[in-house]
């Protein structure tokens, strides 16, 4: 996709006739979605200097007579492809009825400018790895000299006022689900005067921009695959992978080992009972404490020595391991996990083209705003296990927050500009707060400093789920809707939805999880 250049069009402040008309197909928005292009300045600092567009989509109130307002959203990321959100996750049906929906693209995706980034020279191995970060600047980059360095969170809700003032709205109500609740926290903190209701979905703490977010997320996410194995187990009358934990990882160990030629390096959970042998049974605490005392070194060598050993072997190369991962936030996604497990759903012989067009711009992205506010200080003495798992061992679940961790992932792109230091200004309503108590993506823990700094309500949910918008849990549908249609809600807890998902039978679309 091309980009649309800079130009000195109008100054985005003047008002702006929006033309809506069907959103590119590469987005995936449902039919009912419309879309439009907004002019926002490419240096908000120059407000009359060059613009750039950016694209914005739109399900308008289902309701006119009872229409409330405009709530715009952001899936999350960054980098999280905005345009199909409302009609991805399904807002409860009081909010469709009485507002528009809206999404801004983030400046930088497709359909918003985006940024042209050269394809990686993976000809010089040992440049790519000790200056990542500046080779991702420098590619995509070299199109359109300095504007990979416009594309900041602050830059982004700066865009979201222009599109304020484009729809001709005095306040715009808002919703952020996991990086996008520090995208809209930014903006009520900028533009207080502005915001009405604001939704926090699955807050980050500010303070682990971001070297820190991705290795906050490790422990967790081990933690809940080995949930999702106890949930798989729980069901052996569906999927016959065994009825404990450590059953079911051993079926799925072996599975991987089939796709990528070693076994995962990720530790087996907790084995109960029912995995001692029966000769064993007259000791099996004993059995058991040596199993789980165990467990994680035995599956580090095992992987270590098969992977020095299997010509081609990197247990990074099986979908199972990578999908095992991506699903782990989210049960809906559970099921594929055990039906590909079992044999039963095979992946794409070949990916979509768009798809990967997508997920390739997002990534990119990612990196680019990761590198451009990055606020935390590199930790140089963890660069031996972030070279270990990501370059040697391919570990997924480790690797991402020890590159990041270590500063190897922006070695060579120092940020370019600080956060705008979140507070609440006095917002006319106290933000609403929803955080899930088993989330691996934005842990529990790191919710209280964005419901410190923004004053928010917060509202517990149970289970891991992340992000809980279109979960179809009435309990937490009806506190938004409350929140949405008074300013306030009583509600501070609520348990966790049932699964939505067929357990028996696999998506036909890719995944996709906010960020």
């Amino acid at each position: 996709m091309s980009v649309i250049p800079a130009s000195a069009a109008p100054a985005p402040g003047r008002s702006q006739t929006l033309s809506w008309g069907p959103c590119p197909k590469i987005h995936g928005a449902g039919p009912e979605v419309r879309c439009a292009t907004v002019r926002v300045p490419r240096d908000h600092a120059k407000p009359s200097g060059p613009t750039i567009q950016i694209m914005i989509s739109r399900i308008p109130a289902r309701d006119p007579a009872r229409r409330r307002g405009v709530l715009i959203g952001n899936p999350g990321g960054p980098g999280g492809d905005a345009i199909g959100m409302f009609s991805a996750l399904k807002a409860p049906r009081e909010v469709r009825d009485e507002w528009d929906l809206v999404a801004v693209q983030p400046r930088g995706l497709l359909s918003s400018t985006p940024a042209r980034c050269a394809p990686a020279d993976d000809s010089d191995a040992i440049t790519a790895i000790v200056s990542s970060g500046g080779l991702t600047r420098e590619r995509c980059d070299s199109a359109d000299p300095g504007y990979v360095r416009t594309i900041t969170t602050e830059n982004t809700a700066r865009d979201i006022d222009v599109v304020r003032r484009a729809l001709g709205e005095e306040k715009v109500s808002l919703y952020g689900i996991s990086y996008g609740t520090l995208l809209m926290s930014t903006y009520a903190t900028l533009y207080p005067g502005h915001t009405d209701r604001l939704v926090l979905d699955s807050g980050v703490d500010p303070s682990w921009v971001w070297n820190s977010v991705l290795s906050a997320q490790t422990s967790s996410y081990k933690r809940r695959t080995h949930e999702m194995m106890a949930w798989i187990a729980q069901r052996d009358n569906i999927y016959h992978l065994g009825s404990t934990p450590l059953a079911v990882y051993r079926a799925w160990s072996a599975r991987v080992a089939k796709e990528s030629g070693v076994p995962p390096s990720l530790a087996a959970p907790p084995a109960r009972v029912g995995d001692v042998p029966p000769g064993l049974r007259a000791v099996a605490a004993q059995y058991i404490a040596g199993v789980d005392l165990t467990a994680d070194a035995r599956a580090r060598f095992e992987n270590f020595v098969a992977t020095i050993l299997v010509p081609g072997g990197l247990q990074a190369k099986s979908s199972l391991l990578g999908i095992t991962r991506l699903a782990a936030p989210d049960r809906n996604l559970w099921p594929l996990v055990a039906l590909r497990t079992a044999g039963r759903a095979d992946a794409p012989s070949t990916p979509n083209p768009q798809v990967v067009e997508l997920l390739t711009t997002m990534q990119e992205m990612q990196n680019l705003i990761v590198c451009n506010e990055n606020q935390v200080p590199a930790q140089p003495a963890t660069i031996p296990a972030a070279f270990f798992a990501n370059y040697v061992v391919g570990d997924v679940y480790d690797a991402p927050g020890l590159i990041y961790e270590s500063g190897m992932a922006c070695a060579g792109a120092p940020a370019v500009t600080r956060t705008v230091a979140l507070a609440n200004r006095g917002l006319a309503v106290t933000p609403l707060q929803i955080q899930s108590l088993g989330d691996p993506q934005t842990p529990y823990r790191g919710s209280f400093a964005m419901q410190r700094l923004m004053r928010s309500h917060l509202i517990t949910v149970g289970g891991g789920d992340h992000a809980q918008l279109g979960r179809r849990n009435p309990a937490l549908d009806r506190a938004i809707t409350e929140y949405l249609r008074t300013g306030r809600t009583s509600i501070r807890s609520v348990p966790e939805p049932a699964i939505s998902a067929s357990l028996t039978k696999a998506p036909q679309t890719g995944i996709g999880a906010s960020g």
